[in-house]
This record gives C-alpha cells, structure tokens and sequence, in this order.
C-alpha cells in the first residue's frame, strides 16, 4: 500500500473507479502470544542468576533470554503488523500475513453481503475496545477476531455496503 500527498490510498490489485474508503487491522491484543513469549525466555533465564550469585558468567543467561524473546515477540509483531482489512466502494480485501514471506489475501464483493454484526466478549473487551465482526454472505461467514473498536469499524462497514447496493442497483437501472 501506498500514500501520495493528495491523502488518496493505493494499493496492489487497485481496479479503476475504485476509491479506499479506510483501513484497519486487529487490536494489540491479538498479539498478546508475542509478549508472553518475550516474557517467559526472559524470566526463565533470570533465575539461575539469582540462585547461583557466586557464578558470574551465568549474568549472561537474561541477556540471551532476552534476545531470545525479541526474536519470537518479532515474528508475532511481523504476523500483526502486515495483517490488515482494507474497505474500498467495491469491495472488503483481508490480507493476512502467513510466516515471514507467505500472506493470504481474501476479497469480497460488499455488494453480496448479507448481514454483518459484531460482539464484544465481556468486561475486558469493552475496557480494552475490541471484539468481533462477522460478515455473513451466501458462500459463508467471515470472522474477523480481535478488531480494534468494532462499534466504529461496524458501522463503517455497514454505510459502505448501503452505498455498494445502491450504487449496483443504480447501475442495473441504467442498462
């Protein structure tokens, strides 16, 4: 994806006449697996410091827990980071990133969207601001886990596929 000056988002795959409406991803929260594998290394690590005070190359055991942990916490961020919703007047287009090299992309036309709804699970959901949205369409549902203020991203989406239908119907009239 990229940005020009004139704030107009582009992307790969991009058809004529079609505009970015916006764009959002998964909460931080989804990424939590990454910092408790950043964690435990480390913690781990740091006991036998504590326990054996007399063997002094034994300091080094955090530092190589820790650098440990950076790498395993950066490869979940990689996972989080380049994993990402796109919403465009014609359609909704999931990339997710799957390994370090390897993403999926899922697209789907708004015009063939049934019903969307959202949930948000509980007390740590609505102190945190995120939940799930789930798109059902003929084919099947899509679930998207972990976004970042659903009511907002919800609603986004809803006034998104109104204007795809009117825009089809619209056309279907003309021809």
């Amino acid at each position: 994806m990229t940005k020009d000056k004139s704030a107009k988002l582009d992307f790969e795959g991009q058809r004529p006449g079609e505009e970015v409406l916006f764009v959002f991803r998964r909460h931080i929260i989804a990424m939590r697996k990454g910092f408790y594998l950043l964690l435990i290394p480390l913690a781990i690590t740091a006991v036998p410091p504590l326990i054996w005070q007399d063997n002094l190359e034994l300091f080094l055991l955090p530092i190589a827990g820790l650098a440990l942990g950076l790498f395993l916490f950066f490869y979940h961020f990689v996972m989080w980071y380049f994993t990402h919703y796109l919403v465009t007047n014609q359609r909704i287009r999931q990339v997710s990133q799957k390994g370090i090299f390897g993403k999926d992309v899922v697209e789907l036309r708004l015009s063939k969207i049934q019903n969307i709804s959202y949930n948000i699970p509980g007390f740590t959901g609505e102190i945190l601001g995120f939940g799930t949205i789930v798109i059902q369409t003929f084919v099947g549902d899509l679930v998207i886990r972990y976004v970042e203020h659903p009511e907002k991203t919800y609603n986004k989406l809803q006034d998104a596929v109104e204007d795809a239908i009117a825009t089809q119907g619209d056309n279907e009239e003309s021809i």
